[in-house]
């Protein structure tokens, strides 16, 4: 018998719920035994049920090929079977946010991916190298859901990652004013070039809802606990354009900032180079050795090239430079399904397991 944590998978036939199922092949820690998904999907074996929708670029783990799909809503049942669950369900935000407390209150944590609870008071929304302390209002959601062991954490928006981590390292010059667009991949809406032909050699300069998450999310993650709910920040102010690109993987930002402080280039550098979390500290499985990489080449980071940085969990930033009205510009890269989505859950189930809330049955 293994003593790895048996995870559940909602939404394991999706573009997510596939890159969970790769990231977590040979995982040291979890092991999948279960997925759930559509009412169509179920019944049928995991690979009959994907059929030709596999996505990733490495093939299908044998582990997984001959699981039977369950369907997602029989929540007591998928429940019964595991430690915890990854939410990547494909539902409205109310169906979301309602299956989601409904596994939580079969005592089964939800590790999500979904926006449905970023804004739900008592939910932890982390980037487990920012802000983990936001993991006290754990302990006040079980309360309000009448719960031992069952919660759920989310993780923010994908676009964020690939500038926030840099606002965090520079938090000591007190950045006042941040302007950021964000040029993002099409597996951020969950499709290949097959799926979508007409995003070849195009740009959509609208991507629903995303600017207002790219503004709000990063404020919630600078904000405190108070009285088991997040005062979020005031500053920096932030605005942005989010606009859909023909890559396939990686967001990438590009940012202007102010800060109060006047920090040297050296610096900023300096800053995001050093900064390291509690992932790097507690030395996670998935936790990328060196948080953010500042390149020097002005033609880096480049999708090509840096995406993959640190197995995708990194964040590379590059073009540092002085503005003509703003302090500093720069651009950002972080990969939108390791680090932005399914990987960015995988390393926060990790550290709560780490900080013992997530444990065995």
């Amino acid at each position: 018998m293994s003593d790895k944590l048996k995870v559940g998978i909602l939404g394991g036939t999706g573009m997510v719920g596939q890159r969970f199922i790769s990231l977590l092949e040979n995982h040291p820690w979890f092991e999948v035994v279960t997925i759930a998904a559509s009412p169509r999907s179920a019944g049928k074996t995991y690979e009959e049920a994907v059929g030709g929708r596999w996505k990733m670029q490495t093939p299908m783990p044998e582990a997984v090929k001959k699981i039977v799909v369950k369907n997602v809503n029989d929540v007591e049942l998928v429940a019964s079977e595991v430690d915890f669950v990854f939410s990547a369900v494909d539902m409205t935000k109310e169906e979301i946010k309602k299956i989601e407390e409904d596994y939580a209150k079969t005592e089964t944590p939800v590790v999500s991916n979904n926006s449905a609870h970023r804004w739900t008071e008592d939910v932890p929304m982390v980037v487990p190298e920012l802000n983990p302390e936001h993991y006290e209002l754990i302990k006040y959601q079980k309360e309000r859901l009448g719960t031992k062991r069952g919660f759920i954490a989310v993780k923010p928006n994908c676009s964020i990652q690939s500038y926030t981590p840099a606002l965090f390292a520079w938090k000591k010059f007190k950045p006042t004013l941040v302007v950021a667009t964000t040029y993002q991949a099409i597996s951020g809406a969950g499709k290949t070039f097959k799926d979508w032909p007409e995003m070849e050699h195009n740009i959509i300069p609208y991507i629903g809802g995303e600017e207002e998450k790219s503004e709000q999310e990063p404020l919630r993650l600078m904000g405190k606990v108070v009285d088991g709910k997040i005062e979020k920040a005031t500053s920096p102010l932030i605005t942005t354009q989010c606009i859909r690109v023909p890559v396939l993987d990686g967001h990438t930002a590009a940012v202007f900032v102010n800060f109060e402080e006047k920090p040297t280039k050296e610096e900023l550098i300096k800053a995001l180079e050093e900064f390291s979390g509690l992932p790097q500290e507690l030395n996670l499985p998935s936790a990328p050795k060196q948080f953010i990489q500042y390149l020097e080449d002005d033609n880096r980071p480049q999708v090509a090239l840096d995406v993959n940085y640190e197995n995708g969990f990194g964040v590379s930033i590059g073009r540092l430079r002085e503005d003509s009205y703003f302090d500093w510009k720069f651009v950002g890269l972080s990969h939108n399904t390791v680090r932005g989505a399914a990987g960015g859950a995988v390393l926060s189930a990790e550290l709560l397991k780490a900080q013992g809330y997530i444990t065995k049955k």
